[in-house]
């Protein structure tokens, strides 16, 4: 264990400041070539800049090299591999609008390294009533894993620093739980996560000054998933990621099928005068975790924000509790 704090705080360091250095410049960049899109929940006419994807995998990448370089583990390998390949499928719906059918297929086949290098165990572990064998079942469980929870950040990312804030709390909670359950190594592999994600919700937070993107969102999601798999804890992953899980349930099952958020007609919020959220009364318009926040009445972006915080806070507990309870049980 000792001989991990070194590597730890060498890659946090270089994942926090290598987004924290290079997202200033690249919002600068993105303004020069005009990569900009309306903010929709601001009165004025505000342009913000897209995608900040690219500062968030150069931190990913630089900072999983960096413990390469001290533990030598295929796991940090295929970590790197498919969080690159999710980040490339994300680059390219920020270029260009694809069908639905384009993120889930193309984030399942960048989950193949995570099988290629073996990096699993098909043992699925569960609270109090101990482990599952299912070998053939599990190959199945990785390839839906991935486009999963990149989807599931891609779709929470609605509002000024949520995705990003999100994930500092979710990844966090996360690497706290590979901690309880001793698995040190990969608890290591996954902090840079959190870290890259804190260095990004500086320039993300309300008021935005940088969009991650479809590109920074399935990459954090699909670095998200991979951890999870790798450190076998998928189940206390999924607790951690419990608001954007059903934020993403919520959505398919009123619109029934898989479709890009930018493609639905009515939209699950509206503007009072003085420009706060307010729950839409269109019947056709999806059901979100936003829109049920806001049922209670209308709240400021901000406000919003720190609602879907509190709820991942309160997630991330019971993970952590989770992670102590397979402790004792497994």
């Amino acid at each position: 264990m000792i001989e991990l704090i070194l590597p730890a705080i060498v890659s946090c360091l270089v994942a926090f400041f290598v987004v924290f250095a290079m997202t200033p410049p690249l919002i600068k960049f993105l303004k020069n070539r005009n990569f900009a899109v309306k903010d929709v929940n601001k009165k004025e006419d505000v342009m913000v800049v897209r995608p900040g994807g690219i500062s968030i995998i150069a931190g990913i990448i630089t900072s999983e090299i960096v413990l390469y370089a001290f533990l030598q583990l295929n796991e940090i390998l295929a970590i790197i591999i498919t969080t690159f390949a999710a980040f490339l499928i994300g680059y390219v719906d920020d270029r260009k609008v694809m069908g639905g059918w384009f993120k889930p297929v193309a984030l399942a086949i960048a989950a193949l390294p995570i099988i290629a290098f073996g990096v699993y165990d098909s043992d699925l572990a569960f609270p109090i009533f101990g482990t599952v064998q299912i070998p053939a079942l599990y190959l199945g469980l990785i390839i839906f894993m991935i486009p999963i929870t990149g989807n599931t950040i891609n779709s929470i990312d609605v509002l000024n620093g949520v995705a990003s804030g999100f994930m500092v709390i979710a990844s966090f909670s996360l690497s706290v739980c590979l901690f309880v359950m001793q698995n040190y190594e990969i608890a290591i592999v996954s902090l840079p996560l959190g870290f890259v994600s804190l260095a990004f919700y500086k320039y993300h937070k309300v008021p935005s000054k940088i969009f991650p993107g479809d590109s920074g969102a399935l990459t954090l999601g699909a670095m998200y998933g991979a951890i999870a798999i790798v450190g076998g804890v998928e189940i206390i992953a999924a607790v951690a990621l419990l608001p954007a899980v059903i934020n993403s349930f919520l959505f398919l099952s009123s619109v029934k099928r898989i479709v890009e958020h930018r493609q639905v007609k009515g939209k699950p919020v509206e503007h009072t005068d003085d420009f706060k959220l307010k729950a839409t009364d269109d019947k056709t318009a999806p059901v979100t975790l936003v829109r049920l926040i806001l049922a209670g009445g209308s709240l400021t972006e901000k406000q919003v924000g720190f609602a879907i915080f509190r709820l991942t806070v309160f997630s991330g507990i019971l993970a952590i509790i989770t992670a102590f309870l397979m402790g004792v049980y497994i």
